[in-house]
């Protein structure tokens, strides 16, 4: 199987085509193999999205995920992690499918990059190598094509003078930035923008005191005066995405679907209601597709979705499927 199918991926033929990934996936990845089999959800009993094991993303930090028998990677994705947690490695090895589905996603929700100047204040990510976010942000600056596009570490003054630049012209902007960052530069540079959409990606990274996502978003368009701030959903362990335009309100891509498990019963899957999130990503056609994150979710009867937050350790273990 390679990433062609992704091309053709609608709201019609999704479970039809997870459900044949999730069979490729199943002989040719040995660690998901031994993970489905050890929770009895091998082909021959999964028949609906429901019935797809997820495999937890903790597996990301422990194991080299991969579908197939290549070995070279493109490149490799890493969370930020810690010393008591480690770090999640994401092995990518067709760089288009990424590419890709960055790109139809980010068409699906907000049209051309080319219309837009991209800057990204993304201090934390920048600092360390091989982040999603920092290769999301590149890739989207090359495709816009706009020379003003670019990255900020803690050169905040350039950015508030490129911004009053770009709204004086009445140039669209996308204003990508994690959320301390955003939160610090909305402090020190309260500039009213009218041409200018503001996304956050989340993250405090105790670099400020933990706000809930409806508090961050209130500071954020007080000081902007805009009426809405925007929302990325991803991570290092898929390539899809999901954004979400006003009030935490998600909606994924076309390649994504969002499940949720009871929070007592990872293997209790249903299509709404609250507990932890799952996340089909069909793009992750050569690591895995099926991954149980760690994120507490109530998903909508329209498919979107809200984030409530994370489980801490003791509901992780709590509900732990690690047993291969």
């Amino acid at each position: 199987m390679n990433g062609n199918f992704l091309h053709n991926v609608n709201a019609a033929n999704f479970e039809n085509i997870a459900l044949d990934l999730f069979h490729y996936q199943y002989s040719n990845n040995d660690l998901y193999r031994s993970f489905a089999n050890a929770v009895y959800r091998s082909p021959a009993v999964v028949h609906r999205l429901q019935d797809i094991p997820f495999l937890p993303i903790s597996f990301f930090k422990t194991h080299r995920v991969a579908t197939g028998a290549w070995q070279q990677p493109a490149f490799v994705f890493e969370s930020s992690g810690t010393t008591d947690t480690g770090l999640s490695r994401h092995y990518i090895h067709d760089a288009g499918i990424y590419r890709d589905t960055l790109l139809r996603g980010f068409r699906q929700f907000y049209g051309e990059p080319e219309q837009y100047v991209i800057l990204a204040l993304l201090p934390s990510y920048l600092e360390r190598g091989n982040s999603s976010l920092v290769h999301m942000a590149s890739v989207l600056m090359a495709e816009s094509g706009h020379p003003e596009s670019g990255f900020y570490l803690n050169e905040q003054d350039k950015l508030s003078e490129m911004l009053q630049q770009l709204e004086a012209r009445a140039q669209p902007v996308l204003l990508l930035g994690v959320t301390f960052a955003l939160l610090d530069f909305a402090e020190k540079y309260p500039i009213p923008l009218r041409h200018t959409f503001v996304m956050e990606t989340g993250g405090m990274k105790g670099r400020r005191q933990e706000l809930t996502r409806a508090e961050v978003h209130k500071l954020l368009k007080e000081s902007f005066k805009i009426d809405n701030i925007h929302s990325e959903y991803g991570m290092t362990e898929l390539l899809s995405q999901a954004y979400a335009k006003a009030e935490g309100v998600f909606k994924p891509a076309d390649t994504m679907r969002v499940l949720i498990s009871d929070i007592n019963d990872p293997l209790d899957i249903a299509a709404t209601g609250a507990g932890t999130i799952n996340i089909i990503d069909l793009a992750n056609v050569f690591s895995c597709a099926f991954i149980a994150t760690e994120d507490l979710g109530n998903i909508r009867n329209d498919g979107t979705f809200e984030v409530l937050g994370r489980m801490d350790q003791a509901m992780v273990r709590g509900c732990s499927l690690m047993v291969i």
